[in-house]
């Protein structure tokens, strides 16, 4: 049977920081929905609230910035109607069997930090798909949830866990770029603050991706592919 991943991006948002529109990354879903199509997979793309979904401006290729003009594959898949639709009015979570899915793969951008950190629904979904034995990913901000997603015994899902996010080196890098503070936290700072995890990061923008057990973790967008195969090789 073919296997299918559910693809979770989140709800366009404001962020309280910049007071910048904010959503998820574009190579993030992109790179990753791209690896799971030619591996032959049902891809289907929800968000916690359903609705059309929007991009981070840094991460459209299309951007003005010019910040992600080599992002071929982000381009390519906005240049194709049928893939557009599918970001055009999103189901919602609460509306998702996960019975009908193999993987999760949360996508990162800025909007996880404001839309999903505190969303106890979203927790409780990604608890209870990793409970019932599937393959739960993210990647970059997405990592942010796997700050307070606890299972049904009350552990957080990365106890004894090796795993990744947005590195503090990163985080400083675009501060440092863009002139001003973006984020509201920082995930490797949290990270570093929980007893009985193993928090890991590669180089400031290297691909870096973990798999321990059914839990994988992607860096940054760069990662995105390389936790995708992850996903792949769990799922083969």
């Amino acid at each position: 049977m073919t296997k299918r991943i559910l693809m979770l991006a989140s709800n366009p948002a404001v962020s309280p920081v910049t007071q910048w529109p904010i959503g998820f990354w574009w190579a993030e879903l992109s790179h990753a929905y791209e690896v799971f199509e030619q591996a032959g997979f049902g891809i289907d793309i929800v968000s916690p609230d359903g609705g059309k979904l929007e991009a981070d401006g840094f991460s459209d290729p299309e951007d003005e910035s010019g910040y992600s003009a080599q992002d071929t594959t982000s381009l390519a898949f906005k240049k194709d109607p049928e893939k557009m639709q599918l970001l055009a009015d999103t189901p919602a979570l609460e509306d998702v069997n996960a019975d009908d899915y193999d993987a999760i793969f949360v996508v990162g951008g800025q909007g996880p930090m404001v839309t999903m950190i505190d969303d106890d629904r979203l927790h409780r979904f990604v608890a209870g798909f990793y409970e019932a034995g599937k393959v739960t990913a993210a990647v970059c901000h997405g990592t942010c949830i796997l700050l307070k997603t606890r299972l049904s015994n009350g552990d957080l899902l990365v106890k004894g866990k090796r795993w990744t996010g947005f590195a503090d080196a990163e985080e400083a890098y675009v501060e440092q770029a863009i002139g001003q503070k973006v984020q509201p936290f920082w995930i490797e700072t949290e990270a570093r603050k929980i007893e009985g995890t193993q928090f890991e990061v590669a180089g400031a923008l290297e691909e870096h991706a973990i798999r321990d057990g059914l839990l994988i973790t992607g860096q940054q967008q760069v990662s995105a592919g390389a936790a995708a195969r992850d996903v792949v090789a769990a799922l083969s």
